[in-house]
């Protein structure tokens, strides 16, 4: 068996299309696999909003804490419950005379 430059050649060549061949079916199988990943988040339901909100002013300072009955998102940050507390506790920010998270949360003085 004679391994000339041209029989090399045209293996590596052969061997080059069976290799496209592979990453064209992978690519397929990854694309078909984006579209169900897309169908099933899009059939998931939208998460709940939160149920605190951190108001904030000027420079970003925390202005007060609500709960979801009054919050507007442009002026405000999702936060946890324990975030809430925290806030109201510790943290020196007033709650909302609207929404009374505090009562909510039960951290009245």
């Amino acid at each position: 068996m004679s391994d000339s430059p041209e029989e090399r050649l045209k293996a590596l060549r052969f061997l080059r299309n069976v290799q496209v061949r592979h990453l064209d079916q992978t690519d397929r199988w990854i694309a078909d696999e984006e579209q169900r990943a897309a169908e099933q988040a899009r059939r998931r339901p939208p998460p709940p909003p939160p149920d605190w909100a951190l108001e904030r002013g000027k420079r970003a300072l925390p202005v007060l804490v609500h709960t979801t009955l009054c919050w507007n998102s442009f002026f405000m940050q999702a936060i946890t419950r324990e975030q809430a507390i925290e806030a109201l506790t510790r943290g020196g920010v007033p709650p909302c005379a609207r929404c009374e998270p505090d009562k909510a949360l039960g951290v009245l003085d």
